[in-house]
């Protein structure tokens, strides 16, 4: 696609070239170098082909242009350039994607102005960093066009020239590419998010899905939501819906990184916090485990072993946990002797969960599922502020 790749500037690119992956672009950054080549455009009646643009730690790609469009004809003039994002080796769900930039000139005094094109979304409830009713672009890809913006403005103005713009971001089809995003839950309607604080896709990073985490309970506390739930999954999501009848906004998409969850409302809190998840899933947070993910951490059917013995298992049941194959095998094993080791999972979880939360003013319980979505264990809200909450079905 003609960009040039991310130079390394310090340990995370020499960790990237060990890796062999290929970082990429941010939506952000492809927006910063449409927006520049369409603005250049403007003003001098050709496109830079490729357009190099600097990234907020002082790399200086070049992206080549998909489209570019001037009209001059009657009305105001503007110019369309546009990206095709290239997310290197990470699972991008923008990957491939067109972004646009249509820029036209405003009366002087009026600074740049965004607007939300086809496919981009705009916010709809507060607790995000942007005001209810502004397109989906988030602050530093604002500031970074602003600044290139400025740049070619002073560049055929002269110093001090200013760039009095709109701007309108497009993403061909991101309407459809944003229901597998966390867009409507976090009420950003319409299409994508323009993303990125460094310009650079890092594969594997994950960096988006916790970004989503954060901004979920940032949207849940704006919304006056007291409890909310992280759930590893769909099915943990049902069944938690099912438990507690919370609304949709108090839903955090946790997948495997409880960790993340845990820190942030740690920094945040709210009042409760449910953890809902596989049993399995559950068993490596009970375990201390922050991340859940199988290939960075594993169900220990030793220390499974060790809770059954807490739960009252002889010798002869926990040697068989402990060479079980799976966590739901060592699950089924207990449940046949009548040993608890769902709750003792759940409970074991909701401590370790406490203790990264660091007395933070939050009550926190958690659940445990199987496969089909029923509750194999359960753990009581416990934490400060606990008492000051109704007990959950079932407990007393």
């Amino acid at each position: 696609m003609g960009e040039t790749q991310p130079k390394g500037t310090g340990g995370r690119s020499a960790q990237l070239a060990r890796t062999g992956l290929r970082p990429g672009w941010t939506t952000g950054a492809c927006a910063t170098a449409a927006s520049t080549a369409a603005y250049t455009a403007l003003l001098s009646g050709e496109f830079p082909d490729p357009v190099t643009i600097t990234l907020p730690k002082g790399q200086t790609p070049s992206f080549a242009l998909a489209v570019e469009e001037l009209a001059t004809g009657a009305g105001p003039a503007t110019a369309m350039a546009g990206v095709v994002k290239d997310a290197g080796d990470d699972p991008d769900v923008t990957h491939g994607a067109l972004v646009r930039a249509t820029v036209r000139a405003l009366p002087a005094g009026s600074g740049v102005v965004f607007r939300a094109g086809p496919g981009v979304g705009t916010v709809t409830r507060p607790g995000l960093p942007l005001d209810v009713g502004e397109p989906a672009i988030n602050p530093v890809p604002r500031q970074m066009m602003r600044e290139h913006l400025t740049a070619v403005a002073e560049a055929h103005g002269g110093p001090g020239a200013a760039a009095d713009v709109a701007v309108e971001i497009s993403v061909d089809h991101g309407e459809e590419l944003a229901r597998s995003t966390w867009n409507p839950r976090l009420g950003i309607l319409g299409g994508l998010s323009i993303l990125g604080t460094t310009g650079i896709v890092v594969p594997y990073s994950c960096s988006a899905w916790i970004d989503s985490i954060r901004r979920g309970v940032d949207v849940a506390r704006a919304a006056g939501r007291r409890h909310v739930a992280g759930c590893t999954g769909s099915t943990s999501e049902k069944a938690v819906v099912a438990l507690h009848r919370l609304p949709e906004d108090a839903l955090l998409d946790m997948g495997d990184f409880a960790g993340a969850v845990l820190k942030y409302i740690r920094r945040h809190p709210v009042d409760r916090l449910t953890i809902c998840g596989g049993f399995a899933k559950l068993s490596k947070l009970a375990a201390g485990h922050l991340d859940l993910h199988s290939a960075r951490s594993q169900v220990d059917k030793g220390f499974l072993a060790g809770l059954a013995r807490q739960g009252g298992a002889d010798e002869a049941l926990a040697e068989a946990v402990a060479g079980a194959n799976t966590g739901l095998a060592a699950l089924q094993l207990c449940a046949a002797a009548g040993v608890p080791l769902g709750d003792l999972v759940a409970a074991t979880a909701r401590d370790e969960a406490l203790a990264v939360l660091r007395g933070a003013p939050v009550a926190v319980d958690v659940v445990c599922i199987d496969r089909a979505g029923l509750v194999v264990g359960r753990a009581e809200p416990r934490g400060p502020g606990a008492r000051t909450h109704p007990a959950p079905d079932g407990f007393t």
